[in-house]
C-alpha cells in the first residue's frame, strides 16, 4: 500500500500524462482547530476528479467547482479559507479555525516522477516553489522537517518522517507494514531464518537478514524510530529489545501475553538493563481493543504508534533557513 503522500502524487502524475489539467493544492499553514495539518495534499482535475484532502469536506467541494469553472490559477497562488467565522462555518472549519494554501497548476510537473520513485522507495524528499515562476526545485530533506513558508515561495516535505522496525517476517509483520506505511513510516523488517524471509516479497519495505540487536545498531536508532519485536521467539525477541531499549527509539514494543510478558521483564532485567529501561517497553503491545488475529493485532499496533507519534509531534522542529542556491 502506498503512503498518502505517494498516493496523491501517483495519481496526479497520470493524470497530467493523460493531458488532464490538474491543479495541487497543499496545506501550508493552519490556525485553530483546523482539519487537517500542514503538509495535507489534495489533486483536482479540471472535470472535478480529486484524489487526496485538505479539509475533509467543504473547501473540497470549494475547489471542485472552481475547477470545473476554470477560475483555478495559472501561477502558483495563496490561498485562505476561514479567516472570519461566517467563512469557517460556510467552509465547515471548526470555530475559530483556519487554512492557508498553496495552489498551483501541474503544467511544470517534471518534479512529480522523481518525487514518486523517491516516496515509493520510502525516502524524504523536498521541493522548492517559487512563486512567481512556478518553479520547482528539488532538495534534500530531513525527518521532522516541517513544510515551510517563505515570501517569495515554499518548502515542501514529500514521504516517511518515521521509522519503524519490525522483529519478525510473519502473518503479522505483513499486515502492520501494511498499515505503518500509510502512516507514513519507513519501514524495515529483521528476521535471520532463512525460512520466513525466502518467498518474503513487499515492495517499499526494508529486508534485513542479519541478526535482531545488530539490526538495531544498524540503522541507527533515533528519536524518530519504533521498534516491535512479534516472532514469537524469546531468544529472537529479546536480542533486539536488549538493544532498542537502551536506544533513542520513541517506542518499543513486544508480542506476548501479560504472563509472558512478566517473564521476558525477569529475563531483561538479569542482563544489564535498568528498571527504569524495562518500563518504557510496551507489553502485551498496542492498545487493548481485543485483538486476536495477525489484523486485528497490527491495527492495535499501529493506533498506539499514532497514540505516542501524535503526542511528540508538537516537538517537530526543522526547515530551510533560505531557499536552495539552485533556486534563485
Amino acid at each position: 500500500m502506498d503512503s498518502l503522500d505517494t498516493e496523491v502524487l501517483k495519481q496526479a502524475r497520470e493524470w497530467v500524462l493523460a493531458g488532464h489539467i490538474v491543479h495541487l493544492a497543499t496545506v501550508v499553514k493552519t490556525w485553530g482547530s483546523a482539519p487537517r495539518q500542514a503538509g495535507a495534499m489534495l489533486a483536482v482535475r479540471k472535470d472535478g476528479r480529486v484524489v487526496g484532502s485538505v479539509s475533509g469536506g467543504c473547501i473540497e467541494d470549494d475547489l471542485i467547482a472552481r475547477a470545473q469553472e476554470g477560475r483555478l490559477p495559472l501561477q502558483p497562488e495563496w490561498a485562505r479559507y476561514g479567516v472570519s467565522q461566517e467563512e469557517a462555518a460556510r467552509f465547515g472549519l471548526p470555530c475559530g479555525g483556519t487554512l492557508r494554501l498553496v495552489i498551483e497548476p501541474l503544467s511544470q510537473g517534471d518534479w512529480l516522477e522523481p518525487v514518486v520513485i523517491a516516496t515509493e522507495s520510502q525516502k524524504l524528499i523536498g521541493r522548492w516553489l517559487d512563486m512567481s515562476s512556478g518553479r520547482s526545485t528539488l532538495t534534500d530533506a530531513r525527518p521532522g522537517q516541517l513544510t515551510e513558508v517563505k515570501e517569495d515561495g515554499c518548502h515542501f516535505v514529500y514521504g516517511p518522517h518515521w521509522r519503524l522496525l519490525i522483529i519478525g517476517a510473519n502473518q503479522t509483520a505483513k499486515a502492520l507494514a501494511q498499515i505503518a506505511t500509510m502512516l507514513e513510516f519507513q519501514v524495515i523488517i529483521c528476521d535471520p531464518r532463512e525460512e520466513f524471509t525466502a518467498d518474503w516479497d513487499m515492495p517499499g519495505v526494508t529486508l534485513q537478514s542479519g541478526m535482531p540487536d545488530d539490526a538495531v545498531l544498524e540503522i541507527q536508532t533515533d528519536s524518530r524510530t519504533a521498534i516491535v519485536a512479534i516472532t514469537h521467539d524469546p531468544k529472537l525477541d529479546d536480542m533486539a529489545l536488549l538493544e532498542a531499549l537502551k536506544s533513542k527509539a520513541f517506542y518499543v514494543g513486544a508480542l506476548g501475553s501479560v504472563r509472558n510478558q512478566t517473564k521476558r521483564r525477569e529475563r531483561l532485567l538479569s542482563f544489564d538493563l535498568s528498571e527504569q529501561e524495562i518500563d518504557r517497553l510496551h507489553g502485551p503491545v498496542g492498545l487493548t481493543i481485543g485483538s486476536r488475529t495477525p489484523a486485528e493485532i497490527a491495527v492495535a499496533v499501529g493506533a498506539q504508534l499514532v497514540q505516542v507519534r501524535r503526542a511528540l509531534e508538537d516537538e517537530r522542529i526543522g526547515g530551510l533557513s533560505q531557499p536552495p542556491a539552485s533556486a534563485s
